[in-house]
């Protein structure tokens, strides 16, 4: 039976690239201390459920927590017009996803049943793998109840209800992702004991994560890191610095990711049902050509690379040059 493409999460995305470059020590230090949750905040993390599953608690939440859902909302939906792919554009109109409050999973999971199987579930923040996949495995979408503060708009270490429901959940309206990702979850547990999770976290982060996908008008987001993030959506498509390439399985399960900024390379897909093909690929002899070639860094490009756009690498150059 072929390997379906699935992985761990990894790292999983920061909302957006962190900018401490020009903030003094006294600034840093006079920031909030943000607080842990799930896996992240070790045994005070985990919940009683064995599946790490909770309830969302959606009644508890405050009028200054669903003030920064809106403020998210509002910003995010002026910006992606013309950015987000069409799917991602109108899974978000399907949806009883709105800017007043931050969205019940109950009633996001009645929709998503209806339309593809699948239904969204609260987890204090990050699970382990073997967790993550069975969920994925069985279309239910691990989403973090809790919100970030309002200093953390622009940078979090760890998914949020913005993030994991404003940036994955309309693209699981879509048939091509919703078994794409459940395909994820089954063959997550294989690449498990095969001891692949590296490479195949790395199709993760550069498809359901950071992925563009070709369009009749141009390049489109479908990446959640993406379409939940201000400045790297405009970043993604607008900026010289990046490369733009054109997907490859192979390759993309040799390449490192950034976890920390802005992505140095961008892989791009002709439409969302090549997710799909690979699926039926098996992913062993993938695995060890993966294993056995050199490693690739962020912003390494190769001969036979097929290019939308050559990065001028300016952003990570200065940003090197600052930090340096």
């Amino acid at each position: 039976m072929a390997c379906p493409s699935a992985t761990s999460p990894g790292p999983r995305p920061p909302t957006g690239p962190t900018r401490r470059s020009s903030a003094t020590e006294a600034e840093m230090l006079a920031e909030p201390v943000a607080a842990k949750h799930g896996l992240a905040a070790g045994e005070a993390g985990r919940p009683a459920n064995a599946d790490w599953t909770i309830d969302q608690g959606w009644a508890n939440y405050s009028a200054a927590e669903h003030a920064t859902w809106k403020t998210l909302f509002e910003r995010q939906t002026k910006l992606l017009p013309g950015r987000a792919c069409d799917e991602f554009v109108q899974g978000m109109k399907d949806l009883p996803i709105g800017a007043d409050q931050i969205p019940d999973f109950r009633r996001l999971s009645e929709v998503l049943m209806q339309r593809t199987g699948w239904q969204v579930v609260a987890v204090p923040g990050l699970v382990p793998d073997d967790v993550f996949f069975e969920h994925l495995a069985n279309r239910r979408f691990p989403a973090g109840h809790f919100i970030r503060k309002p200093h953390e708009l622009d940078y979090l270490e760890e998914p949020d209800v913005f993030h994991d429901v404003f940036g994955h959940v309309p693209m699981l309206m879509n048939p091509a992702i919703a078994d794409f990702i459940q395909a994820y979850g089954q063959g997550g547990l294989r690449a498990q004991q095969l001891g692949c999770l590296p490479q195949l976290a790395r199709v993760y982060w550069y498809t359901i994560e950071f992925g563009l996908v070709q369009q009749r008008d141009g390049l489109r987001i479908y990446g959640a890191g993406i379409a939940s993030s201000f400045t790297e959506s405009v970043f993604c498509l607008d900026s010289p610095s990046p490369n733009r390439v054109r997907f490859d399985l192979e390759r993309v399960m040799r390449t490192h990711y950034r976890i920390d900024d802005f992505q140095e390379s961008y892989f791009v897909i002709r439409d969302l049902d090549e997710l799909l093909d690979f699926t039926r690929v098996d992913f062993a002899p993938l695995y060890q050509r993966a294993k056995n070639a050199r490693e690739l860094q962020p912003g390494d490009l190769l001969p036979d690379d097929v290019l939308f756009q050559r990065g001028d690498g300016s952003y990570h150059r200065a940003r090197n040059t600052v930090t340096g």
